[in-house]
């Protein structure tokens, strides 16, 4: 071989090896600071600092995963959020309300546009009785959901802000009305009206699961189930339905009037 050919053979060897190397070393320092990212997180979760884990996880998503790693972590930020939301934490979205004598949960919700259910989640309270002089937190966000018929995604809003998703069925032949509504009424533990018949809420025939929340055009709700395996798929009469858990998570956090969008 020619001796600078062999020279420069060499020479181009050397000059990949480094970069390779190079990459290498990038790549581990890379490893690393997402390493310590990730437990400076989960560090701030164990410890009870809710929005600074939160923070965390969000500064980890502006980083290169795969598609695995990215769920992982936004369902630790989503989760995040509904811890923020049932905790006495205080974000900019709430107030810290000071009860006055003849105060009632009732009144300060309404007062708010929240729900009963989420100041006692919020405040860690197991009854409805409230002291003059107790502090409270008191969501002030206006909460919206949007409900993607094709993939079947319910997202809760706060502020325009999506806070999580959850996995829903929908209408049989893409039956689930399209368009705008508000939540009308609420019920736990309801019955079911199927042709002419009241259903009540512990009949196995009961398909409502735990909760109603019925949309200002008739007939038409979200609520639970008593078939988890249909969530994900198109088999409902209309309605939206969740799973019991995630339904009854989602009737303490929004409040009648809440608006729902519904796309195909």
């Amino acid at each position: 071989m020619n001796k600078k050919i062999w020279l420069a053979t060499v020479s181009f060897a050397a000059v990949c090896a480094m970069a390779f190397a190079g990459i290498g070393i990038k790549n581990n320092m890379r490893n690393s600071k997402l390493k310590a990212q990730f437990a400076q997180a989960e560090q701030s979760q164990a410890g009870g600092n809710l929005i600074e884990a939160r923070d965390a996880y969000k500064g980890l998503m502006q980083q290169n995963f795969d598609v695995e790693k990215a769920k992982e972590v936004y369902g630790k930020i989503e989760k995040l959020n509904v811890d923020i939301l049932f905790s006495p934490v205080k974000t900019e979205d709430s107030v810290i309300y000071k009860v006055q004598p003849g105060d009632t949960l009732d009144a300060i919700a309404k007062k708010y546009g929240t729900t009963v259910q989420l100041i006692k989640r919020a405040n860690n309270l197991t009854s409805s009785m409230i002291k003059p002089g107790a502090e409270l937190k008191v969501n002030t966000a206006k909460f919206s959901i949007v409900v993607d018929k094709s993939q079947n995604i319910l997202t809760l809003k706060a502020n325009e802000q999506a806070i999580k998703t959850y996995n829903v069925a929908t209408g049989t032949n893409n039956c689930t009305p399209v368009g705008i509504f508000k939540i009308a009424t609420k019920i736990i533990d309801p019955p079911w009206y199927s042709s002419g018949r009241i259903i009540p809420p512990d009949d196995p025939k009961n398909i409502l699961g735990s909760r109603w929340m019925g949309f200002t055009i008739k007939s038409y709700g979200i609520h639970g189930t008593t078939d988890d395996s249909s969530i994900g798929t198109q088999q409902t009469q209309g309605c939206v339905r969740m799973h019991n858990s995630d339904v009854e998570e989602l009737y303490d956090i929004i409040p009648v009037g809440t608006e729902v969008t519904i796309l195909d």
